[in-house]
């Protein structure tokens, strides 16, 4: 508060009083420097809860204000951080998103990305496991396991178990048993021609066909089916059992 501002709230006498030079006029002007750090904070205090504008001391504990707390151990201010700064940032902009959609796979797949910046987590659910979800980590996330493991007991819901596991680089396609020494080289290494027929009704060139029944032949056209549309969970869905013979009336 400025000093004018300050002897205007005086009474009348003492106003009189406060002239330049008089004790009463060094008296509020002490007040005035007194007042202004305070009055300059609170000018801009909406920076202070701004997850992008508060200062790097103050990020760890508006943790606290948007449940995400577990992210960082102990929030204190000589505590090291578990994860960049700017990560942090990001939890705490997203707290309300992540707040209501907690205890679902988007909410706890999110959270993990902006915790560590990474993308690819894959959520599976076994159908032989039920109330258990497998938390498949992408290899650039593979040595943040510890914060990763905070966070899936943290997302989940209460109910459910999880299970943690890091997800394998691609490996190198094998090589074809002919080549070696006294072996033959392909002699055609182009990619195959694509085809309109059905993936369960191509066939080796060269190759004809094992004979089976209609039932047969329709049990492997789903199975290749289940296959190729379970690419996103990695569940493989139990083939249908045979159609039993229709009896004769």
């Amino acid at each position: 508060m400025r000093r004018a501002a300050i002897e205007r709230l005086l009474p009348a006498a003492y106003q009189r009083a406060a002239g330049p030079g008089s004790v009463l006029g060094a008296l509020l002007d002490v007040m005035e420097a007194l007042h202004a750090p305070d009055e300059a904070v609170l000018a801009d205090v909406d920076a202070l809860f701004a997850p992008y504008r508060t200062p790097d001391g103050f990020v760890a504990y508006l943790t606290r204000w948007v449940a995400m707390d577990h992210v960082v151990a102990a929030p204190r201010a000589d505590a090291p951080l578990p994860l960049p700064l700017g990560r942090l940032r990001d939890l705490v902009a997203h707290g309300a998103l992540l707040a209501r959609w907690r205890g679902t796979p988007y909410g706890m797949r999110t959270a993990l990305e902006l915790a560590t910046g990474v993308t690819g987590f894959v959520l599976d659910e076994p159908a032989d496991r039920p109330f258990h979800v497998v938390v498949r980590v992408p290899p650039a996330a593979a040595d943040r396991l510890a914060l990763v493991t905070r966070i899936v007991e943290a997302e989940k819901p209460a109910a459910v178990t999880v299970e943690v596991t890091t997800d394998p680089a691609a490996d190198p396609a094998p090589e074809p048993p002919g080549d070696g020494a006294g072996g033959q080289q392909p002699t055609d290494t182009g990619d195959p021609e694509p085809t309109d027929a059905p993936v369960a009704d191509q066939q080796p060139p060269g190759t004809e066909p094992p004979d089976a029944g209609p039932g047969d032949q329709e049990g492997a056209a789903t199975g290749v089916a289940s296959v190729r549309a379970v690419g996103r969970a990695h569940v493989p869905s139990p083939a249908p059992p045979d159609q039993p013979s229709e009896e004769p009336s």
